[in-house]
């Protein structure tokens, strides 16, 4: 427990920071499993809308330290991959 008034104030900071984190990852799920679920049915213009939904909220994850910059970069990139890719199959 903390023992003295900085110390309360960063359990507050923390708890503050930590909730508005999970709501931000928590929307980036959001957002990554409309594509995932567009991609699964096969709907490839539905993909492509979700996905460019998706983009601007990791970047957003990124920008406020919640995602790391690479592995935000690894997943669009997958992901753009596999939603051209329907198009490919179905053809």
């Amino acid at each position: 427990m903390a023992n003295n008034p900085s110390a309360e104030k960063r359990i507050r900071q923390t708890a503050k920071r930590t909730e508005r984190n999970r709501a931000r990852r928590s929307r980036v799920r959001t957002f990554l499993r409309r594509v995932e679920l567009a991609i699964a049915a096969g709907k490839k213009d539905e993909a492509a809308v979700a996905f460019k939904a998706c983009q601007p909220e990791m970047q957003r994850a990124v920008g406020k330290g919640v995602a790391h910059l690479n592995t935000v970069a690894r997943k669009l990139s997958r992901l753009s991959a596999r939603i051209k890719s329907i198009g490919a199959a179905s053809a």
